[in-house]
């Protein structure tokens, strides 16, 4: 009776992806308390516990680390189930959510209003990911780049407003408020004919 060896053990992360975890995440942090002028290669290096040269191995420089630190998925829900008329709220809801429960999106949004690193982020992640999403429910899927900008303008607008500036109206504002506001004017911007 022949007998099958016994199987290797799941191999352990290799050290070099803990160490790029351990980057991500210390400049992900400093990105978001410091933002991107004030934080330095040094200071992550040391948040993560290694060598700055680590830091420039991996990711060259600021900017490099900048952008891989902010890969940023919106998780954006799959619409094309829900009701039509039900679309805006969905979406506005959803990136109230996202914007509550991530720093580094409002570190992203701090960042690309004072350098261009931080906005081409924003260019590219909001597009790339919101883009599709139009293109399925507008009437004119050529349209969706423009409309897409517009939704963006909306949801921007509210994060800028409500957690980087701080301003009290829409610090005050209930999340239920803020979605019976920008809900109706996000779904026109997705489904309403062209004017």
């Amino acid at each position: 009776m022949k007998t099958e060896a016994p199987a290797d053990p799941p191999s352990a992360p290799r050290r070099s992806d803990a160490t790029r975890a351990a980057i991500l995440d210390a400049a992900r942090e400093r990105f978001a308390t410091d933002g991107y002028e004030r934080a330095t290669i040094r200071a992550i290096a040391r948040d993560a516990g290694i060598d700055p040269s680590m830091v420039m191995r991996y990711y060259g420089n600021k900017e490099g680390l900048f952008t891989a630190a902010c890969d940023i998925d919106l998780r954006i829900p799959q619409v094309s189930a829900l009701p039509t008329q039900h679309i805006g709220a969905v979406l506005v809801a959803h990136f109230l959510e996202r914007w509550e429960q991530d720093d580094v999106l409002t570190a992203v949004l701090r960042v690309g209003v004072t350098n261009a690193a931080g906005a081409e982020r924003i260019r590219a992640i909001f597009p790339a990911q919101l883009g599709p999403i139009v293109a399925g429910v507008c009437p004119d899927p050529a349209e969706a780049p423009r409309r897409a900008a517009l939704v963006a303008s909306q949801i921007l607008g509210m994060a800028m407003a409500r957690y980087v500036l701080h301003l009290p109206p829409a610090v005050e504002m209930t999340r239920e408020e803020v979605i019976a506001w920008l809900a109706p004017t996000v779904q026109r911007y997705l489904t309403a004919e062209t004017p």
